[in-house]
């Protein structure tokens, strides 16, 4: 993980020549999209990890950050979508 981290780093650190546009920003954007998109299927202590690096440096995303994630996990967002579901009150109306 490390060895990926900082071969990241490097190639985020310069701008690809051949296309000006890409920078750290526009790469470490498109770095966290991809583990939102698969946060459910890592492991627990990956997870686990990632959060507590995010938070370290950004303590007030902690509730947003775990409000997203717990959206995107497919164990947690089913009972989130379940509450989300209008019920008729009692009366018919």
């Amino acid at each position: 993980m490390a060895i990926l981290t900082l071969l990241l780093l490097q190639t985020a650190s310069r701008k690809d020549k051949s296309n000006p546009t890409i920078t750290t920003d526009r790469i470490s954007r498109a770095l966290g999209d991809a583990v939102v998109r698969v946060w459910g299927r890592l492991p627990h202590d990956l997870q686990s990890q990632l959060f507590d690096e995010v938070v370290a440096e950004n303590e007030e995303m902690k509730g947003h950050l775990a409000v997203l994630l717990h959206e995107k996990h497919p164990r947690t967002k089913a009972g989130i979508q379940a509450r989300a579901i209008v019920e008729p009150d009692s009366l018919g109306g």
